[in-house]
C-alpha cells in the first residue's frame, strides 16, 4: 500500500476527495480543512475497541472491529461512490493504521484509485502547529468596535490584491458579547487552527500579510500562542471613526436581529457596563432604539480597546487613519496608502547610514 507524504498529499489531485476515516467525534474534534467524514466506526464502536484492546488483547479487539466492519462494507462503497463519483479518493485516519487500511483494501476492490496519507491525522496536526508558530511579515488592521474592519480586509483582498486572512470568518465570530449573532456555531478551537494553518500556509511567499487585531479569544475559540504574539508585535495601522458614525453602523446591523438574542449580548457584559447602563440598555432594546443600546455597549468597547492601544504605543509602528465613513472601498484605500507609507519608511535608509 502505497503511501504518501503530507505535503504530497495535500496537493492533489484536487477533484479526489479527503476522506477522513476516524470517528464522527475525533472528526468533530479537529480535521484537514476539506475532508469529508468517513468513519469506518461510530463513536460507541471505537470506544468499545478500545476497551477490548486494553482489558482484553489486540487480537479480541481486531476482532470485534472486523465484526463491525464487515456488515458496513457495501454501504462504504455506495457512500464512496455518491461522493467520488471519478472514483479516486485521499484516505487518511489517526496515525495512518488499521483503519485507513481496511478503507483502502475495501475501496481499491470495488475499482477505487487511493492515495494513503503517511502517519495520517497526526501528521497534519503536527505540520499545522509548526506553521502556525512561524514567523510572518505581519500587518494589523485595527480600530475600535464597528469600524469595519473585516470588510476593509475583503476589499483589500478582492480589490487590491492584498494577502489577507479573516480570523473572525474562520472563527464564524465578530468578537464582541454580540459577535455569534447569525453566524453559524463555532469551531473547535483545533478545528479553527487546522483552517487557520492552511491559509497561512498558502501566503507563505506573500511580502506581507494583513490580519485584524485581534484579542487572544474570538469568542469561544484561541489565537495560537505565538501568532499572537507575532501579531502583537506587527506594524498597527488604526482606522480612527468617529462613534455616531459606528454606532449607526453596528445599529444597523444588529438590529435587523431577535431582541432576544440582543438582551442576551447585554446580559453578557452587564458586569462591565454596570447596573444603570445595562438597564437602560435593556430598556433601548425593549423601546426599539439600537443607536442607543449600540451606543452604550460601545462605552465599554471603547474603553477597552483605547487601553490596550495604550500599552502598545511606543513598542510597535502604529499609523492613524482618521476617516468619517464606514465605506470599506474608501477606508481601503486610505490603510493601504499608510501602509505603503509606513514600509516606504521602514526601507528608507537613514542619513547615516546613506
Amino acid at each position: 500500500m502505497p503511501r504518501l507524504l503530507l505535503p504530497d498529499f495535500m496537493a492533489g489531485p484536487a477533484d479526489a476527495p479527503i476522506f477522513d476515516a476516524r470517528a464522527p467525534l475525533e472528526y468533530a474534534q479537529g480535521h484537514i480543512p476539506g475532508a469529508v467524514s468517513f468513519p469506518i466506526f461510530s463513536d460507541e464502536e471505537r470506544a468499545r475497541i478500545g476497551t477490548t484492546y486494553k482489558r482484553v488483547s489486540q487480537d479480541k479487539a481486531v476482532l470485534l472491529g472486523l465484526d463491525f466492519f464487515g456488515p458496513k462494507m457495501s454501504q462504504l462503497v455506495r457512500e464512496a461512490q455518491q461522493l467520488a463519483p471519478g472514483k479516486e479518493v485521499r484516505l487518511h485516519c489517526w496515525r495512518g493504521g488499521m483503519r485507513s487500511g481496511a478503507v483502502q483494501w475495501l475501496l481499491e476492490l470495488a475499482g477505487f484509485r487511493v492515495h494513503l496519507l503517511d502517519k495520517g491525522y497526526k501528521d497534519y496536526r503536527r505540520w499545522a502547529l509548526a506553521e502556525l508558530a512561524r514567523p510572518r511579515p505581519l500587518l494589523a488592521l485595527g480600530g475600535l468596535t464597528g469600524s469595519g474592519k473585516t470588510d476593509v480586509l475583503h476589499v483589500l483582498n478582492q480589490y487590491h490584491h492584498e494577502p489577507t486572512i479573516d480570523l473572525e470568518g474562520l472563527a464564524h465570530h465578530k468578537g464582541s458579547a454580540f459577535g455569534a449573532i447569525g453566524l453559524p456555531p463555532q469551531p473547535t478551537t483545533e478545528q479553527f487552527e487546522n483552517e487557520l494553518a492552511w491559509q497561512l500556509h498558502q501566503q507563505a511567499q506573500a511580502p506581507r500579510l494583513w490580519l485584524e487585531d485581534e484579542s487572544r479569544t474570538i469568542g469561544t475559540v484561541a489565537l495560537p500562542g505565538a501568532l499572537y504574539e507575532h501579531l502583537r508585535q506587527a506594524p498597527l495601522i488604526v482606522l480612527d471613526i468617529p462613534r455616531p458614525v459606528r454606532t449607526r453602523k453596528l445599529a444597523d446591523e444588529y438590529g435587523r436581529h431577535a431582541p432576544e438574542l440582543l438582551r442576551q449580548a447585554i446580559e453578557r457584559i452587564q458586569k462591565k457596563l454596570g447596573g444603570l447602563m445595562t438597564k437602560e440598555a435593556l430598556a433601548a432594546i425593549d423601546a426599539g432604539d439600537m443607536e442607543k443600546m449600540v451606543d452604550i455597549a460601545l462605552g465599554y468597547y471603547d474603553k477597552t480597546y483605547r487601553h490596550g492601544l495604550d500599552d502598545r504605543a511606543g513598542k510597535v509602528p502604529l499609523v492613524r487613519v482618521p476617516s468619517d465613513t464606514c465605506d470599506p472601498t474608501v477606508n481601503a484605500e486610505l490603510v493601504l496608502a499608510a501602509a505603503n507609507q509606513l514600509s516606504a519608511a521602514s526601507a528608507a535608509p537613514t542619513a547615516h547610514g546613506s
